[in-house]
């Protein structure tokens, strides 16, 4: 297996890059998150890449870093889900949101990429629940935004949840208000509001 390319960026596109190396341009299927950090064409580039192999093709899938990739390993697992639904998913969130999504049973985030329906991001959530950790803390997903003010937090949260925002985005607009121990609910949603 090929575990990274390293080499020239030739060229890129909505869905692949072309790498340069030792007189070989490799074709490589991203997700869209993969280009806007991706340098110059005619730098030097380190890509982490996946290959999948099937009777009638050879694609390389790549990545920017280990994480994406792991993550993308992981979503492969679920059944349903191959590369190509995999990395739509990758294209619409990072993996930290994905699972925060996971953790907080976000489904309708996860299947607001193109081409994931309900039953797709149900499945998602129910196979990667016990398989993955929180990317904000070990603590439980309510409480990756918290500090000692965990009531008010879960408080916020599910105001905003209420307000129609999925709770993945709540805990993560909550968390972006910083230190939250002196805070009451209302500051903490009309400053969650603002991060939003």
């Amino acid at each position: 297996m090929i575990s990274y390319i390293s080499g020239i960026l030739a060229e890129t596109s909505a869905e692949h890059i072309v790498i340069e190396t030792n007189g070989f341009g490799m074709n490589i299927k991203v997700p869209a998150s993969v280009l806007p950090g991706l340098p110059a064409i005619g730098s030097d580039v380190k890509i982490y890449t996946y290959m999948y192999v099937r009777e009638d093709m050879i694609n390389l899938y790549g990545f920017l870093s280990r994480d994406d990739l792991e993550f993308f390993k992981l979503m492969l697992n679920v059944s349903g889900i191959g590369p190509k639904g995999a990395l739509s998913i990758l294209s619409y969130a990072t993996p930290d949101e994905l699972r925060l999504a996971i953790l907080t049973d976000d489904e309708k985030k996860i299947s607001s990429a193109p081409g994931i329906g309900k039953k797709t991001a149900q499945r998602l959530v129910l196979e990667l629940k016990d398989k993955i950790s929180s990317p904000l803390s070990a603590e439980d997903p309510v409480n990756v935004v918290g500090s000692a003010s965990s009531g008010a937090v879960q408080e916020a949260i599910d105001a905003l949840c209420a307000l129609g925002i999925s709770a993945s985005e709540a805990a993560a607009a909550v968390k972006k208000c910083g230190d939250t121990e002196d805070m009451t609910v209302e500051e903490i949603i009309k400053q969650a509001l603002r991060n939003i």
